[in-house]
């Protein structure tokens, strides 16, 4: 197996491949009487092999069927195909930074997208990387920097980021001037919230505790904004993650809808009344975005969509879904490197 990806996918020179695995079979007595086979079978999938793996779907055979049959309902067939062609697709890095964007781009060897990340396209050691030490800049995709910036001006108020870890958004918003509480079950996971806090000279308060039954005091809560990023199937992060097609199945979406469901109602309760509600997930299933908030809404009369404008999000207008929520797909800005998929919404409570 390792000499036939060898030579189907990694492109090793033939010659150098066979010799290598022939050699190797005869050096283990148990094995130098396969030395002939070995070498008559690699033989032929090196000639062979190339026309046998190009006739091959890629796309189809790299996706679990249900997730491509997932998206092909939401999105099309076309959509749905390019989108897992873009999850074989190596992500760019992209950094938010604390001020000067583009004199870090080109510090960087980068360039500033639409909606102020920097990205950059060769990888690397992030903690190599110049400004890192420093606290000039944290790594964030660019799609999942924009669901905080959803609440507008933060300066000086009161925000509730509930499931913060690993604490992209907390960073967020604590760089705008707000004065965040941090919230999220898994103290191992907030420890890298608390390293990147400081290492940006930036603070919130840092609280482990489940949201569900986490009792808050008159500092925390009801706040004028509360951002809810919701455990998910993180489905629109494959890019960054290959091992999700392997380790999700179709089970886990209803027990993580299930968990949604009840978070969304708890980010409601610590909601102060004219305050705004952001909910987002970093999923391309519909369950985990839009109808989750559609079964929300007609069950919460005290809560309607603030629609997001073209302002909301700059150079992304085809992110802006026809009801106003934000959608991110991996083939946005496929000239530029793509971008997670993600899915968010902006909700206000009636004062």
């Amino acid at each position: 197996m390792a000499a036939a990806a060898e030579l189907l996918f990694l492109e090793v020179a033939p010659h150098a491949t066979v010799s290598a695995c022939v050699a190797l079979a005869k050096s283990d007595k148990n094995a130098r009487h396969f030395a002939g086979l070995i070498n008559a079978i690699l033989r032929r999938i090196s000639t062979e092999g190339p026309a046998l793996r190009d006739a091959q779907d890629a796309t189809a055979l790299n996706t679990p069927a249900w997730m491509l049959e997932s998206w092909t309902a939401a999105y099309g067939e076309e959509t749905a195909r390019a989108i897992a062609a873009a999850h074989l697709t190596e992500a760019p890095l992209d950094l938010s930074v604390m001020s000067e964007a583009q004199g870090w781009a080109e510090r960087l060897s980068g360039t500033v997208l639409p909606t102020g990340s920097v990205r950059l396209t060769e990888g690397g050691r992030v903690d190599q990387l110049d400004g890192f030490k420093e606290g000039q800049w944290w790594v964030q995709d660019a799609a999942a920097a924009l669901p905080a910036r959803l609440f507008g001006d933060v300066a000086g108020k009161q925000v509730l980021d509930l499931c913060a870890a690993p604490g992209g958004k907390t960073l967020e918003l604590a760089a705008a001037g707000a004065d965040v509480t941090a919230l999220d079950r898994s103290a191992r996971r907030l420890v890298r919230v608390t390293h990147n806090l400081k290492r940006m000279q930036l603070t919130a308060r840092v609280i482990t505790a489940d949201a569900l039954t986490w009792k808050p005091d008159e500092a925390a809560a009801p706040a004028p904004f509360v951002l809810l990023d919701a455990p998910c199937s993180a489905t629109g992060t494959i890019r960054r993650h290959p091992d999700i097609p392997v380790l999700k199945r179709p089970g886990d979406l209803a027990k993580l809808v299930e968990q949604q469901e009840k978070l969304l109602e708890r980010a409601a309760s610590l909601t102060a009344p004219g305050g705004l509600l952001i909910y987002c997930t970093c999923s391309l299933e519909p369950q985990e975005g839009e109808r989750q908030i559609e079964k929300f809404l007609a069950t919460h009369p005290d809560f309607a969509r603030a629609p997001l404008s073209p302002d909301d999000l700059p150079g992304l207008p085809e992110a802006i879904t026809a009801k106003g929520d934000m959608r991110t797909l991996p083939t946005f800005w496929a000239d530029r490197g793509g971008m997670d998929g993600f899915f968010a919404t902006r909700l206000k409570r009636t004062a």
